[in-house]
């Protein structure tokens, strides 16, 4: 029988995941430096939070989530997104009761049911972050810097900040009023979601990627148009924030997200060597998820970045480094291996990564697999090494070479490692 991963889902190892590890590492880096701090919640969730949160006319909640019923017959969902389940954590442990602002950063999978394709899977995986108590665009504009400089400290480039507000609860009705107007007259030609949206949620339509509903909206009302004055001023505000900081931004009017809970700004990075799918990150405020899940009215900002194409970025740039052994030590006979067992074992305790030649294997092939291993360094030991108490070391990349006395050996690694951040 031949098993093989679930469509949709795929398995990360090496060298691919050492594009992660350090993705991940640079994330908790840069996050930590803007006081955000790492926050766990369970990948399963009651579905009622999504329903609640995300919409029930949006197409993660109608056609996209992994729900099921477990066996006291709760309907449970694997979490679509990672908002939803912060936000619930924050209500639950009454965390509004500590000073605000209240920041976090996550990481980890997300599920949803949807055609597989190039940047795309039902298992994929994002890093999040979220704040929660500040209605000053101020914040807004802190959480793009802090954007910005997780993407320059991974090396991508070319990336375009996508900026819109979509309003508040107080002037959104008259906007949706203008689509219903505006779509009225060409709904025999939407797809058959959007003539469903057209009466429950017209922003959505304004995300739909059919091709033709995507033509039908040329011309339509821009959002911005139809801002409060609180709206607009927290909009310019930030734009003006932006500039000081020295963010690049491009206007985007059409730009709504596909989540119900989003108010005022919003905003995506893109880049255009990803194809249609585009976004690397996106997010927004969502000022009322709080209350609508229990607790008391908090204004949020937050965004998720999209692991599976920042990796597809960063392997296309070239500019991956993979990990290699520091060291390799190959032995020949028994008092060898047992002297390089133990200096293996010292060099690991001061993290410097030693591979080691195992009984049977010859010095030719335990220097081949140094060489397949790419080692920066390889240990000879031997018995005329043992008895002189001098071991050999070649470095592969120049082919130099000499001897060291085995009291010094662990010292001459360490520190050499030390000077190349090993």
């Amino acid at each position: 029988m031949k098993y093989s991963a679930l469509k949709g889902a795929h398995d990360i190892f090496s060298p691919e995941i050492n594009i992660w590890q350090r993705v991940e590492k640079i994330a908790e880096d840069v996050f930590s430096a803007y006081g955000f701090q790492e926050i766990r919640a369970p990948i399963i969730e009651s579905t009622d939070i999504f329903v609640r949160s995300i919409g029930e006319t949006t197409d993660i909640v109608e056609k996209e989530m992994y729900t099921f019923s477990d066996k006291a017959g709760r309907s449970i969902t694997l979490r679509p997104e990672g908002t939803a389940p912060v936000v619930r954590c924050y209500v639950e442990n009454h965390l509004y009761n500590l000073p605000a602002p209240q920041k976090f950063f996550y990481s980890g999978p997300m599920f949803r049911y949807e055609r597989p394709q190039a940047g795309r899977f039902r298992q994929f995986f994002q890093i999040g972050v979220e704040a929660f108590g500040i209605e000053e665009p101020k914040i807004d504009a802190e959480i793009l810097s802090m954007l910005k400089q997780f993407c320059n400290k991974i090396g991508l480039k070319e990336l375009s900040f996508e900026v819109n507000s979509i309003g508040c609860e107080r002037c959104r009705p008259d906007y949706k009023k203008a689509l219903v107007d505006f779509f009225s007259s060409r709904v025999d030609a939407l797809c058959q979601d959007c003539k469903r949206r057209l009466d429950h949620n017209p922003l959505r339509i304004l995300d739909c990627k059919v091709e033709g509903c995507v033509n039908l909206r040329e011309g339509v009302p821009k959002v911005t148009k139809f801002l409060c004055d609180e709206c607009r001023e927290h909009f310019n505000t930030f734009l003006s924030l932006l500039k000081l900081l020295d963010i690049p931004y491009v206007l985007n009017p059409d730009m709504v997200r596909g989540l119900d809970y989003y108010t005022r700004t919003t905003f995506e990075v893109t880049c255009k060597d990803l194809g249609a799918q585009k976004a690397v990150a996106a997010g927004g405020r969502y000022d009322r998820l709080v209350e609508d899940l229990g607790g008391p009215p908090t204004p949020a900002i937050g965004f998720a970045i999209g692991m599976e194409r920042i990796t597809t970025l960063i392997k296309s740039s070239g500019k991956q480094k993979v990990p290699v052994p520091y060291v390799f030590i190959a032995t020949i006979g028994e008092p060898a291996e047992k002297e390089g067992l133990i200096i293996a074992d010292r060099l690991r305790q001061d993290g410097i990564w030693v591979e080691i030649g195992y009984p049977g294997n010859s010095l030719k092939s335990q220097m081949r697999r140094a060489d397949r291993l790419s080692a920066r360094y390889v240990l000879i030991i031997g018995d005329d090494e043992i008895n002189s108490g001098k071991l050999k070391w070649k470095r592969l990349s120049d082919s130099s070479q000499g001897e060291i006395s085995i009291q010094e050996v662990c010292n001459f690694f360490i520190s050499m490692g030390s000077d190349l951040n090993i």
